[in-house]
């Protein structure tokens, strides 16, 4: 495959590389020519890595222990590793939100100037600007162990862990892009909207296969995984080097839908399903 986006040589981590769209990020990574490091619970079956570590996000010892491990230099950060929201309220947080914030910021040291950083977020985080009240309170939580406590502290907030998790990483981005703008290193994240991958059963399962099935997407059909992993690799591409902090948004057309009146926006939120 030619390499126009420049990653020939280029070392990066992709977490969550084991399945759907991690997976597929890093599988596109090795077919441009980058050494890529793969981080998973689980050993990912894509060929040609450079590296594989087995880390669970929900583990701060584990997360610098990584880190570490990979060491210096860091190109790019694909941060695509997440929980569904079947999983306990507390351990979605923790991984789709703590545990990425933890391991961007022991990666960011070992990043260089031209440098980037994308994750993974979702269309459930479209919302984030007008949460932004608990979402500065979240963001100012200082460290891993403080975000325990904070998240058993609020299990109201966290009846919707999984949109509050993607919410946050929207924050996150815009907040962060313009501490790491002078030292040249950027961060964006993607907004993917239903997504045909190993998670979509579990989605299935906390909100009804009717409603996955009829969430509405204008261009008529939910995405493959290659999919949301294209703009991933074009963001943290030399390509994208004017672009950071933004969320964009792989979701078919639904939020434009959504912000020009076309689209309900009660469809955000399935039937039984409280928000923070």
């Amino acid at each position: 495959m030619q390499d126009a986006l420049r990653y020939e040589g280029k070392r990066v981590i992709v977490t969550g590389a084991a399945s759907g769209m991690g997976e597929a990020t890093a599988r596109i990574l090795v077919e441009l020519g980058a050494e890529v490091h793969a981080i998973d619970i689980k050993a990912p079956a894509v060929s040609g890595l450079a590296s594989y570590t087995e880390c669970d996000l929900r583990d701060p010892d584990q997360i610098t222990a990584t880190a570490a491990k990979i060491g210096h230099v860091v190109n790019a950060l694909f941060n695509c590793a997440g929980l569904a929201n079947t999983f306990p309220d507390l351990d979605v947080m923790l991984v789709n939100f703590f545990g990425l914030r933890q391991l961007t910021e022991a990666v960011i040291p070992l990043m260089i100037e031209g440098a980037a950083i994308a994750s993974i977020a979702s269309t459930a985080g479209v919302g984030w600007m007008q949460n932004m009240k608990l979402l500065s309170e979240l963001l100012a939580v200082p460290d891993f162990a403080s975000a325990r406590a904070w998240c058993e502290a609020h299990p109201k907030e966290l009846a919707n862990a999984y949109g509050l998790s993607k919410e946050a990483i929207n924050a996150y981005t815009a907040s962060r892009s313009f501490d790491l703008a002078p030292l040249g290193i950027r961060i964006n994240c993607v907004n993917p909207g239903p997504t045909d991958t190993p998670m979509m059963p579990e989605f299935e399962k906390a909100v009804g296969k009717r409603y996955m099935d009829e969430f509405p997407v204008p261009l008529g059909r939910h995405a493959v995984a290659e999919e949301q992993a294209w703009p991933m690799v074009f963001l943290n591409s030399s390509r994208a080097s004017f672009v950071t902090g933004v969320q964009f948004d792989a979701d078919g057309g639904f939020k434009s839908g959504l912000f020009t009146g076309r689209i309900d926006p009660t469809v955000l939120m399935p039937e039984g399903v409280a928000r923070a």
